[in-house]
């Protein structure tokens, strides 16, 4: 053997020489390659050297070394594949048999595998081909040299997946390799196994019939690879057998019935196939498969364990696999490997995926399974978790079928904590499918819904609020999912309407009061409600079959039988509100079973117990069976004559009260007129005979008049004289109580409007109002939202004049003056009085039918000394009359007279003996009202019987001396006090009297003497105040008096302007005396109450305007405290970021002093110092259309009629005013109006005070609104407009009192009584109706 080869890498490469034309050897030069480095190979001498097995093994290392580092140089490798490729197959695989070195046999392998790989040539094939002859041989002996023909066989295999094969002796290597299985060498097991994987592999995707010779090795190879690959110990081994096994079981042979049946289906020589049968050992195969995946199972490399469960959900999931063949492996406790395997693969998904697999396939073995599944449960558990947060996950619906399986079958090893888990994992799963993060499939969410069932069946989720919560969400989630996919998948609402039926239940188990449970009923009713109900009312004409509406009628009845909830009756009255009756009967019209008609009709019977109390419905519920599904066939019933035939008058019944639950919530069912037509039937031929008691008459009642009232309204038609006349009858003789049962409004008005039940109909509102006194009991009346009324509608009818109700109240008012005892008349008295609180306009009906004839007449029946209470009562009832009634429905002055001379004759006694007791005070209240009216015109008598009364002028005069008296402690009589109570009433009726006076008796009004009553003869006596006296009062008396005296004193200095007005030279005025009043008056204008403060305001303008000269000039020059108010609110301007709207409000008493001081004839000079450039230029800066008043306004016109106002300032000015104007008519522009706010008063005295506090003050207000602002700014803009500026008339008038004859501005006639936090025993709202009376200002 020759090798020419350079290995003096140092010296510098010489030319390559030429070939030689022999080796050494003297072989053929045909047989030598040049290599690259100028030396040569001759292919002969090297197969001859690794031929020869004494050839020392550093040679043969060497000489393939060579070859290997030969073949990856081009022209070597060009050459040698072209000309010799197949010249070294033979010798290569004799070196893997010949000798036992690992590096060699390895460097072979490496050469072999390096000569495979041109595509294009055979010599792969031949390598196989060799090997597997010479592991063929009959007289192979197993030895490492063996193991390297193995290792190398199986390389080709696995190198080249797409070749074909030829294996001429295919039956001995397969008998040689199973043969060798039995060997104790793991090494070679596990090279066997892997060839035996190739190899079947390899015939597998060449042909799709099993080649015959491989069947006779079938039942022999299976067992010898079982029997390994249960005493196999490394995982390699183990992962060959699997992979063989693999294979062999998706050909469909691994099983027993194979194994029997390969004789007719192999070729095979049937004496040597016997020969390989007898190896076999007994005992059946699925035994033996189940103890060797044990070992693997148990292994630590998770492909090993992933291999194996594959490997047995491949066999165990055969079409054909019995079921004692999943038994055996339960039983041969595979599952427990599994679920341990489970429960150590740290969620790892590819070993989740695998054990799941196998495990649902275990679980049809469902006895065997059970045991099994209760010691794997907690496994389970975080698998859940893991596959829940995973969309679509391969084995999502099967964990949670394992998990169905485990609570349903096993409920007892499902703990609490794990409860709670699974229940926040499936909520999670529900959220994120509902809020589009994952989908869901239909069987997943099935089975999500069927846990939740099975959990709320454990008794260890009893007491857990988390899992509570749970239910919760995942019945709302489930609910809203499957109505979004409905169109979809309308299966799944099917699932939900179960979960959700049973989460209902479940709250009505332990502890169903507590509020956790109490929640979870409301959430699901709110679900039923919000959500299901709008879409079945709309979805009906989408649904197939009657399942879907089947279950959800299921699921309202069940929450509808559990009448005691308060949600359950505000459920059912959304479902009657929702026109149920006619829906009902249109889903009946659509599927027309007998299952759905007992559906809709026990509803219809169990919502009859929830409106009309305990076994109302039951006769719905027993005729059910009888009753048509639809509702003319429901009225046919009624035109037949039941007296003879129990059933049929059962089912009349029954109708009847459909119809009369479906009226009451405007849900009709027919045709009015036919309707009727059949009531009529029915009570012409079954109205003499027996009732069926009070109860069904009450409903006939109410149906008739219903109708009768509904055609009415609607449409005339004829009706039967006679039926009606029978109804009439039927009232009269029979024992009917209108508070019996509910009616409908409709019903209540037709029957107030027949005038020949009128004396049947006042015992009936006799008993009411006794009823209503007591609150022993309520009429149930149909109204917005279905609420239990009682009162409310009799106000409703009263107010609405088209029926006698009124006049019904009227008479039984009189009526009960005669005939009735006292404690009858003080409940129809506070039954009037009730009325007219909640409909104030109810007081012109009962005046306009004559109640003060009534009142009068009760009054002088029962004197105070006879009854106290009727009289308290009668004297709250003409005061609740008084507050609300509009005056011109008070056109009778007689009865007024005797009422007022009533009054006045026991409160004049009752103070000399009692002192201040209520009913004196509600008395001076009555008064004070009655001369709120007078200035209308209307109880003119009444009113002069009034204020000339001599005992009550020494009353007020008394009251007021002694008030004036206290000096400075008169702060500490507040309304808390009796005698500041009394104190406010007696100036009320001051005041009242004092705004009468010019209405009823023009003249009789002594102003000189009011104001100074020096050297003035004292006039006509009649109820009046003098202007000392009400300062007096408004420096040292408490909020209440300084509020009551200023407006007495704003109402006289508004009669004196009169007086100036009309006689200006008859009234005199002491500079002393004004300058005093002033001083008092300029004190209260930053008065913490904004109402005092707006009074003194306007007085002092007044003062400041009277044209005495010298007066005023004086006055004026020396006092400051105007100076100092207008500093004051100029700095307050001009302030940045301090203005607002309520800072503008308690700055408009002063900004009616600027504007009187600008209006008078001789400006003070300080108001130019004041109001300079720089500083008016801030104030436009600083204001804002949000913060704009009309006052302010107003302000401006003065200051630019004054002269002080540049272009500059003009230009802010309309700038500012363009934008308001924008900002009002686009309704951006919000002022905010102040109301009273005062607490609300715990008795009824409180509510008198406080309706005349306001009545006083409801012309003024310093609150002007939007239309107000864009008058003034109008005005504003007109007077930039005329040439001459200084003739500009005065639409500012503001100091004068809106009920004088001067213009005024509009915003000046609405002042309200500001914020009085001083008031809380006097109520807040005004008397009803207040908002519409006229008044005087």
């Amino acid at each position: 053997m020759y090798f020419a080869t350079s290995h003096l890498h140092h010296f510098p490469p010489s030319p390559p020489p030429s070939p030689p034309v022999t080796c050494a050897q003297g072989h053929s030069s045909t047989l030598i390659i040049l290599t690259d480095e100028g030396g040569s190979i001759c292919l002969l001498c090297l197969s001859n050297l690794i031929s020869n097995p004494i050839s020392p093994t550093v040679h043969v290392s060497y000489v393939l070394s060579q070859l290997s580092i030969a073949l990856s140089q081009p022209s070597f490798r060009q050459t040698f594949f072209t000309f010799h490729s197949h010249f070294l197959i033979s010798p290569l695989v004799g070196v893997l048999s010949s000798f036992d070195d690992e590096p060699i046999a390895k460097q072979t392998m490496d050469l072999i595998m390096q000569l495979c790989e041109p595509p294009d040539c055979d010599v792969h094939a031949e390598f196989v081909a060799r090997l597997a002859d010479r592991l063929s041989s009959g007289s192979l002996a197993w030895s490492r040299r063996q193991l390297h023909t193995l290792h190398c066989l199986g390389l080709l295999l696995d190198y080249q997946k797409d070749h074909s094969y030829c294996l001429e002796e295919t039956d001995a290597l397969i008998f040689n390799l199973v043969s060798g299985l039995h060997l104790p060498s793991e090494d070679i097991q596990g090279e066997i196994l892997f060839v035996l994987y190739k190899l079947f592999l390899l015939n597998v995707s060449q042909d799709s019939e099993d080649p015959p010779s491989l069947f006779g090795h079938f039942p022999k190879l299976l067992h010898s690879a079982l029997a390994v690959l249960m005493k196999a110990q490394r995982d390699d081994v183990r992962l060959n057998c699997i992979a063989f096994l693999t294979v062999i079981m998706q050909r469909g042979l691994f099983q027993t019935t194979s194994i029997i049946g390969s004789r007719s289906r192999s070729s095979y020589d049937a004496d040597h196939l016997m020969e390989t049968n007898e190896q076999i050992p007994d005992g059946p195969l699925a035994i033996l498969f189940a103890e060797a995946v044990k070992g693997p199972l148990l292994s630590s490399d998770n492909q090993v364990q992933i291999a194996v469960l594959d490997l047995l959900y491949l066999y165990l999931s055969r079409k054909d696999v019995l079921e004692n063949e999943i038994q055996v492996f339960v039983e041969e406790n595979i599952a427990d490997y599994a679920f341990e395997v489970l429960r150590l693969s740290g969620c790892k998904d590819s070993t989740i995926k695998s054990c799941i697999q196998l495990l649902d396939i275990l679980a049809t073995a469902e006895q065997a399974f059970r045991q099994r599944l209760a010691i794997g449960f907690m496994a389970l558990v975080p698998v859940l978790h893991h596959v829940a947060e995973i969309p679509f996950h391969p084995v999502q619906t099967e964990t949670l079928k394992l998990i169905w399986n485990s609570v349903e079958n096993c409920p007892g090893v499902v703990s609490k904590s794990q409860v709670e888990e699974i229940s926040l994992s499936l909520t999670g799963m529900l959220k994120k499918n509902l809020d589009g993060e994952i989908g869901m499939l239909p069987e997943t969410l099935a089975l999500v819904c069927s846990i939740f069932v099975a959990l709320m069946k454990c008794s260890s989720s009893c007491g857990i609020s988390s899992f509570l919560l749970s239910i919760q969400d995942a019945s709302r989630n489930c609910i809203l999912t499957c109505l979004i996919n409905y169109g979809k998948y309308p299966g799944q609402l099917l699932n939900s309407l179960y979960l959700l039926k049973e989460a209902y239940s479940y709250g009505y188990g332990m502890n169903p009061s507590s509020s956790i449970n109490t929640e979870l009923r409301r959430s699901i009713i709110d679900v039923c409600k919000t959500h299901i109900l709008p879409w079945f009312m709309k979805s009906l004409h989408e649904m197939e079959d009657e399942d879907i509406p089947a279950a959800i009628l299921e699921n309202f009845y069940s929450i509808l039988l559990h009448d005691s909830d308060t949600e359950t009756k505000i459920f059912a009255n959304v479902l009657l509100t929702s026109s149920w009756f006619c829906f009902a009967y249109g889903c009946l019209g659509f599927f027309p079973s007998e299952k759905m008609k007992n559906k809709v009709y026990l509803i219809f019977g169990v919502m009859a117990d929830i409106i009309l109390g305990v076994d109302s419905g039951r006769c719905i519920s027993d005729a059910a069976p009888h009753l048509p599904s639809d509702p003319i066939d429901l009225l046919f019933l009624l035109g037949h004559k039941s007296s003879q035939n129990v059933e049929l008058a059962s089912c009349q019944l029954a109708v009847l009260l459909l119809l009369y639950i479906s009226s009451l919530y405007d849900d009709r069912i027919a045709d009015d007129k036919l309707v009727l037509a059949s009531l009529e039937q029915y009570i012409l031929l079954n109205g003499s005979e027996n009732m069926h008691g009070a109860s069904v008459l009450g409903i006939l009642i109410n149906l008739y008049a219903l109708y009768r009232g509904l055609v009415k309204v609607s449409y005339q038609i004829p009706y039967s004289p006679e039926a009606e006349r029978i109804v009439f009858h039927l009232l009269s003789e029979k024992d009917w109580d209108l508070l019996s049962t509910r009616i409908h409004i409709t019903s209540m008005k037709w029957l107030f409007q027949q005038e020949k039940i009128c004396n049947v109909l006042s015992a009936q509102l006799l008993k009411f109002c006794r009823c209503n006194c007591s609150n022993a009991s309520q009429i149930n009346i149909h109204g917005e939202a279905n609420q239990t009324i009682d009162v409310y509608v009799m106000t409703e009818l009263v107010a609405s004049g088209d029926n006698f109700l009124g006049m019904l109240m009227v008479f039984l008012l009189g009526e009960a003056g005669e005939q009735y005892s006292k404690c009858d008349i003080v409940s129809v008295v506070n039954t009037i009085k009730h009325i007219i609180e909640i409909s104030p306009s109810a007081s012109d009906q009962f005046c306009m039918h004559g109640i003060a004839g009534a009142i009068k007449n009760l009054y002088y029946k029962f004197g105070h000394s006879s009854s106290s209470d009727t009289f308290m009562a009668t004297s709250e009832l003409v005061s609740c009359i008084l507050q609300a009634v509009q005056s011109e429905s008070l056109s009778d002055d007689e009865p007024w007279v005797s009422i007022v001379v009533k009054i006045v004759d026991y409160f004049i006694p009752s103070i000399a003996a009692d002192g201040w007791t209520p009913g004196t005070l509600i008395s001076i209240g009555i008064l004070s009202m009655v001369l709120h009216h007078s200035v209308n015109q209307v109880m003119v008598e009444a009113s002069k019987t009034i204020i000339l009364s001599t005992p009550l002028l020494s009353l007020v005069n008394t009251t007021i001396a002694d008030a004036c008296s206290k000096g400075p402690s008169l702060v500490d009589q507040d309304e808390g006090t009796r005698s500041g109570e009394a104190l406010v009433f007696v100036l009320s009726l001051v005041f009242f009297s004092l705004r009468s006076l010019p209405a009823i008796l023009p003249g009789i009004m002594d102003c000189q003497y009011l104001l100074d009553p020096t050297n003035v003869p004292q006039p006509l006596s009649h109820i009046s105040i003098q202007c000392h006296d009400l300062c007096k009062l408004l420096h040292f008396g408490s909020i209440p008096i300084k509020l009551l005296s200023s407006q007495c004193l704003l109402e006289l200095f508004s009669g004196i302007e009169d007086e100036r007005s009309r006689k200006s030279d008859t009234l005199e005025f002491r500079a002393d005396y004004l300058l005093s009043i002033m001083a008092v008056l300029e004190g209260q204008i930053f008065s913490s109450d904004m109402s005092v403060a707006m009074n003194c305001s306007l007085c002092l303008c007044m003062l400041i305007g009277w044209q005495d000269v010298e007066t005023e000039v004086s006055a004026i020059q020396r006092n400051n405290w105007c100076r100092f108010i207008i500093e004051e609110l100029v700095m307050s301007l001009a302030a940045p970021s301090l203005i607002s709207q309520s800072f503008m409000i308690h700055h408009k008493p002063a900004i009616h002093i600027a504007v009187a001081l600008l209006s008078g004839k001789k400006v003070p000079q300080w108001m130019t110092s004041i109001f300079d450039e720089s500083c008016i230029f801030a104030i436009t800066r600083n204001i804002t259309n949000s913060n704009l008043s009309a006052e302010l306004v107003f302000l401006f016109r003065k200051l630019l009629n004054y002269g002080v106002l540049n272009d500059e300032h003009i230009s802010a000015l309309n700038q500012l005013f363009q934008e308001c104007r924008k900002c009002i008519y686009t309704d951006k522009l919000q002022h905010e109006e102040k109301t009273l706010n005062v607490a609300a008063a715990s008795d009824y005295l409180g509510k008198v005070c406080q309706f005349l506090i306001s009545n006083g003050m409801e012309s003024t207000r310093f609150q002007s609104g939007k239309w107000e602002l864009l008058e003034e700014i109008d005005l504003f803009s007109k007077c930039l407009q005329r040439d001459d500026i200084t003739n500009l008339q005065d639409h500012g008038a503001t100091l004068r009192h809106s009920n004088r004859d001067k213009q005024t501005p509009k915003y000046l006639d609405h002042y309200v009584v500001p914020n009085a936090k001083q008031w809380p025993a006097v109520p807040v709202p005004l008397a009803p109706g207040s908002a519409a009376r006229s008044s005087a200002t």
